[in-house]
């Protein structure tokens, strides 16, 4: 009997102890202390980055001015985008958030791309714009957001921002994690190094080994 009981307790020690990870793989870890100011110098490589020593954290580490400015716009998307993550604003380390400015110009774009470590949500502050995002099962999902309305986009899934008004737009992105990262599909595609074979580009998208060159040779990061 006693050891029945110790068995029965064993397994429900081992299902808790593999359930309770989950929730905490959601986003990026939570912090042990107050705070942990990124060292962006440290040679130490951890996921993150070390903490700052307290003597050295000032109130700077906390503060970033980056997202009151507009960004640069003139590129072949017509789109700019302002990092506010913890590479610019080292306080962010540890606390499971960051923030972009997206500056759009008329019929300019944020590109199909995705979010591997993030959830993201948007607001609109100037302008209107489409946003949209793709599911694993190519389920398409999209709105035109005016100023104040808010849209989500789940965490690793395609997506983009695109200005439909003929004046410029401004989006705020937030994201559950301090460095997101960000993969641009097209670029993924036909700007890495080295380059994707054209063989394997062109089987995929079923199309000419032709059009892949051509795609190749106009394409701009």
């Amino acid at each position: 009997m006693f050891k029945l009981i110790s068995n029965t307790m064993l397994l429900i020690s081992f299902i808790i102890f593999i359930l309770l990870p989950y929730p905490s793989i959601s986003t990026d870890p939570d912090p042990l202390q107050d705070f942990c100011v990124a060292d962006l110098n440290a040679t130490v490589s951890v996921s993150g980055f070390p903490c700052k020593p307290i003597s050295k954290v000032t109130v700077e580490d906390f503060f970033f001015d980056g997202l009151s400015k507009e960004g640069n716009t003139k590129n072949p998307f017509g789109f700019g985008l302002t990092p506010g993550n913890v590479l610019k604003l080292p306080g962010l380390n540890t606390l499971g958030l960051s923030m972009n400015r997206i500056d759009l110009a008329p019929g300019g774009m944020n590109p199909p791309h995705l979010h591997p470590r993030a959830s993201e949500i948007v607001i609109v502050l100037k302008g209107r714009v489409l946003v949209g995002f793709l599911t694993v099962d190519n389920v398409y999902y999209h709105k035109v957001l005016k100023v104040g309305e808010v849209f989500i986009i789940p965490r690793a899934l395609v997506h983009f921002q695109y200005n439909v008004g003929h004046r410029k737009a401004v989006v705020l992105a937030g994201f559950n994690s301090q460095l997101p990262g960000g993969v641009l599909v097209a670029g993924n595609l036909f700007a890495s190094n080295p380059p994707i074979p054209n063989v394997i580009l062109s089987k995929a998208l079923l199309v000419n080994e032709d059009v892949i060159k051509t795609i190749k040779s106009d394409f701009i990061l």
